[in-house]
């Protein structure tokens, strides 16, 4: 089964600028030098704690990334004299570093500030630890550097479990979301769905920033799901875990009728549960819908009814037993 996407264009660098507007509230990320350097290039999302460099050995040194100075590296040249203290940071400098970073409530010493002026390399600082410091600004580029693309459908979350509905266009996609929303599920976007690979095996959808929560209903127009259901009924992004197609319902197709062959589709090389289903006059979509996650939840946890109800009639026919057709044995009295 092939889906269409449209691949969205992988970022190839950020500049410091992006990434200290975009985090010093959320890090906590405090500018120390000037702005001369902000106009510098990031293409490498791994952060890179320079100890080896600062003691001499630049080999390996991996000068493009951002570089973040921790207790370790700051203890270090505190105990250098000035003039050492100068020759190991030039030394460092002389190379095309986007930004230093320091943890730890860390400051920095004069010379360090007067020597990274004179090379255009910005220096933040930050409250926090190395250890947290590294994972929320590693997380953060890894967002940005990320694989991503771009789906024509309805994204909601259903008890949890974030269900993408595709299909023609007009064939009830955006109906059906808006049933779910009115049963007390939520909108993560409509129409331009965007997903971005996060790590191995995870898909993260969202809409976009033009359309947000809005949805057009055909016959209506445009409506702010966030205005009209409150903020219970939207989330801003969610692990895309199952997919839905809807299709007018075709004598010639075939369905699935026990479950038992799960299907699956590629999206960015990760496999996603796929579900055809078909709509004919009088089928429950949300309900269905509902069910498909409700299952999709049960089998997260380790229980597969059609594996149990196959389990049970190979048992059945193994046993050879003559059984009534009953589902239960006879009750004396019970005529309700």
């Amino acid at each position: 089964m092939k889906i269409d996407q449209k691949a969205i264009s992988r970022k190839e660098f950020i500049t410091v600028e992006f990434l200290f507007n975009n985090t010093k509230d959320k890090f906590k990320l405090n500018l120390y030098s000037d702005k001369s350097g902000f106009s510098k290039k990031i293409i490498d999302q791994n952060l890179y704690r320079p100890g080896l460099a600062l003691a001499g050995f630049v080999d390996l040194f991996s000068y493009a990334r951002v570089q973040v100075f921790g207790n370790t590296e700051m203890r270090y040249l505190d105990q250098l004299s000035d003039e050492a203290k100068k020759n190991t940071l030039e030394r460092v400098f002389q190379f095309e570093i986007p930004c230093i970073v320091l943890t730890d409530n860390n400051l920095p010493f004069p010379i360090l500030l007067e020597l990274a002026n004179k090379y255009h390399i910005p220096v933040f600082g930050s409250v926090y630890d190395t250890t947290k410091l590294v994972y929320l600004i590693g997380d953060f580029l890894d967002d940005q550097f990320a694989p991503r693309i771009s789906i024509h459908g309805s994204f909601v979350d259903v008890y949890g479990v974030g269900m993408l509905f595709i299909g023609k266009s007009g064939i009830g996609k955006s109906e059906v979301a808006l049933d779910l929303i009115e049963r007390g599920h939520r909108l993560v976007a409509d129409d331009v769905i965007i997903l971005t690979k996060k790590g191995e095996g995870i898909l993260m959808g969202s809409g976009t920033n033009l359309v947000k929560h809005f949805m057009e209903i055909r016959g209506l127009g445009l409506i702010d799901v966030e205005r009209m259901f409150g903020i219970r009924a939207i989330r801003y992004q969610k692990r895309l875990e199952v997919i839905v197609e809807l299709e007018l319902w075709d004598d010639k197709a075939e369905y699935t009728r026990t479950g038992l062959d799960e299907n699956f589709v590629k999206i960015l090389n990760i496999e996603i549960p796929y579900i055809k289903l078909p709509i004919l006059p009088g089928k429950n979509i949300t309900v269905i819908s509902e069910v498909i996650s409700l299952n999709y939840l049960l089998k997260h946890y380790g229980y597969d009814a059609a594996n149990y109800f196959q389990s049970r009639l190979n048992n059945r026919l193994k046993n050879n037993k003559e059984d009534s057709i009953r589902g239960v044995d006879y009750f004396e009295h019970d005529f309700e």
